[in-house]
């Protein structure tokens, strides 16, 4: 799931960056959760217990 977001995210920060160079400041928030999110997803790594 976090994957899937990072990736949302990470194409949106691109499809900002080039078409909407103005929101800058948005962007680079945009990107930081992204990589927080894809760093998060591989130091969380799977969980195979289930409650």
């Amino acid at each position: 799931m976090f994957l899937t977001i990072a990736i949302i995210l990470l194409v949106l920060w691109a499809l900002g960056f080039f078409i909407f160079p103005v929101v800058g400041g948005l962007i680079h928030i945009i990107l930081i959760i992204a990589v927080i999110s894809i760093i998060w997803h591989f130091l969380k790594g799977r969980n195979t217990t289930r409650l």
